[in-house]
């Protein structure tokens, strides 16, 4: 499995979990999101063929070490330009509320076996309606809608009422038949909830409320997609804010009627069906609220929808064959998902029985969303500019510029990744105990001790990002799949062992390290599959040079400022003031020494980038 991500944009909450490559993507630029539609599928950062987009980007002034010409502009770059930064502004929006729920929720319910049960139902949607069409309504549907409305004469508009009518038939059927068979998915999801009657029921309520969700994903996705296609792009990147807003009052209306989680201790033998039903219904109404609120930008784009059956003769058959190996794709991603759920929901409520809460799948996805926060917002960022030349290169069988420009992006992308994994891991008990201090000190303690074993992942989980994209620049999504079960299997296998061998308190925090050793072992595949595809020669020593420079500066960086901060959280206790001391020491002590250290080693990247923001703040 990918660990979680967050579906499309900030959809749900924190929960859902899907990684950030699950689906090639043929949108119009790059969506690097939040949340997950639901808490934990990130349609947002996933491939698209960038050539798709009609017009291509130039540097949007990346920095460029000296003697680095970076990638060659290739293309205008007005249009993309604006659809970036307007799509950029929505993601970090989106991003940022969807954390922003997630500390909400913890204060609410807490982050064990009560948010548990909450994490395992709000993924059960995502999950499937990702399986049931949403990987191929995206890869394959899209580019067929595209088509469509350059080569129709009425400018795609039947076709796109028959996409719209087949994706609300499907999912309207195979909500009704989910919704039923809730106990089914629920116990296929965790055998220990099964097991315990009471977390059982409410679990399978929680889920009847949820899995509704997934027709208005459907919808968001299908009119997103109309309008992306038409050149309009904000409505879909801004529309889950709606959602997570949405969410944030539900959460906090439960602590305005039912106390905050210190106060309260509510647990899933104490909570009211009065709660269970505020919580559910705020769910789906935020789903609700996102969708909807597509209606008036379609309007205005000129789309008038008609429900259209005649579906033979048009394409979409042939569309359906051309998914397969996108369904392959999210099929392994959501095989090592329900392998981590299963074990991180059982190795939780061990935890919580012998005292230690926030060691289950809540602090699982509630660290995985900030760990991956980086990589979203910089490492997508960066390769927004480049994804275009990158396609266009491999059309035209330029191998050098395709492999200048997938070394040009993971070198940028490292200059900010390194210190922040190493952020991470030196300094992930204080961010928690601050962020999560309304869920209680020993469950914040746990969520940080998850996101320090995240912590170095990320360096191989942003370079498996570019990497991929140099197989998506060359239309492979067969390869990509390949990878995807590799790391999938290295994950469960791994996160096997760590519930087997380790205590349950630490037997999460041992998964999340697990994920960070499978997407290592899947970049040094994916690696050496491109570095064949590109006759041998990825820039591999600088690269690695690079790589090798800045992780010098930032393990001394790291031990030194987990020293700091383990010392104050000590002197001055692990409440928010102590936390907050210990994180502002510890990250000036982090800054301080990396940014020494890598201009002692001559790090031109890093260089390059204070340069360039200097120059933007005029000094």
């Amino acid at each position: 499995m990918a660990a979680p991500g967050e579906y499309h944009n900030g959809w749900g909450g924190a929960g859902s979990h899907l990684p950030d490559d699950t689906i090639p993507l043929r949108a119009p630029a790059e969506n690097a999101s939040g949340a997950s539609p639901h808490p934990g599928y990130d349609v947002t950062e996933q491939p698209r063929h960038a050539h798709d987009v009609g017009s291509e980007a130039g540097d949007h002034g990346n920095p460029l070490p000296p003697g680095d010409p970076g990638p060659k502009p290739r293309g205008s770059v007005s249009s993309l330009a604006k659809s970036s930064a307007l799509m950029a502004a929505g993601t970090i929006v989106s991003r940022l509320t969807g954390f922003l729920r997630t500390l909400v929720m913890a204060a609410a319910i807490g982050v064990g076996t009560l948010n548990d049960s909450y994490q395992v139902a709000n993924v059960l949607p995502t999950m499937i309606y990702i399986l049931v069409g949403g990987g191929a309504l995206n890869a394959v549907f899209v580019p067929q809608l595209v088509r469509a409305m350059k080569n129709d004469d009425d400018g795609g508009e039947a076709y796109a009422n028959r996409l719209l009518t087949l994706v609300t038939v499907a999912l309207a059927g195979t909500t009704a038949i989910c919704v039923l068979a809730a106990p089914l998915l629920v116990r296929m999801m965790s055998p220990d909830i099964a097991s315990d009657p009471q977390r059982m029921a409410l679990t399978v309520a929680f889920a009847r409320y949820c899995l509704p969700t997934m027709f208005f994903m459907g919808v968001h996705v299908v009119l997103g997609q109309i309008l992306n296609a038409r050149g309009r792009f904000g409505a879909m990147m801004w529309t889950p804010v709606l959602n997570n807003i949405v969410i944030i009052a539900t959460f906090g209306a439960f602590i305005w009627a039912f106390g905050g989680f210190t106060d309260s201790g509510v647990s899933p033998a104490a909570i009211t069906p009065e709660g269970v039903r505020l919580l559910g219904l705020g769910t789906l109404l935020g789903l609700v609220v996102q969708a909807l609120a597509m209606l008036p930008y379609v309007r205005d784009a000129g789309v008038t929808f008609r429900p259209r059956f005649d579906f033979r003769g048009h394409g979409l058959g042939k569309a359906m064959g051309l998914a397969k190996w996108t369904l392959l794709f999210v099929l392994a991603n959501q095989i090592g998902m329900i392998v981590v759920t299963q074990l991180a929901t059982k190795a939780g409520a061990a935890a919580e029985r012998a005292g230690h809460t926030g060691s289950g799948i809540t602090a699982y996805n509630f660290a995985y969303q900030m760990w991956q926060m980086p990589q979203a917002i910089i490492t997508v960022s960066v390769m927004t500019a480049v994804l275009p030349r990158i396609s266009r290169a491999a059309q035209d069988g330029d191998t050098a510029a395709v492999r200048d420009d997938l070394s040009y992006g993971l070198r940028t992308s490292a200059v900010a990744i390194v210190p922040c994994a190493f952020a991470f891991l030196a300094l992930g008990v204080p961010m928690a105990t601050l962020l999560y201090a309304g869920s209680g000190t020993e469950g914040a303690q746990g969520i940080g001790y998850v996101l320090m074993a995240f912590g170095l992942g990320l360096i191989p989980y942003s370079a498996q990002y570019v990497i991929l994209r140099g197989f998506y620049a060359y239309e492979d999504t067969r390869t990509p799949f390949y990878n995807t079960l590799v790391v999938a299997l290295v994950n469960a296998s791994a996160s096997g062992l760590c519930f087997a061998l380790l205590s349950p308190r630490w037997a999460v925090a041992g998964m999340a390290a697990s994920y960070g050793l499978a997407v290592t072992i899947g970049s040094a595949v994916a690696w050496r599959r491109l570095s064949r595809q590109l006759g041998g020669d990825l820039d591999g020593s600088r690269i690695l040079r690079t790589y090798a420079r800045l992780a010098s500066a930032g393990a001394p960086a790291a031990l030194a400022a987990g020293g700091v901060a383990w010392t104050l959280l000590k002197g001055l206790g692990s409440n928010a003031l102590g936390s907050l001391v210990a994180l502002l020491a510890g990250a000036a002590v982090l800054l301080g020494v990396f940014v020494g250290l890598a201009r002692l080693l001559r790090i031109h990247e890093l260089s390059a980038m204070v340069d360039m923001v200097r120059g933007r703040l005029g000094r």
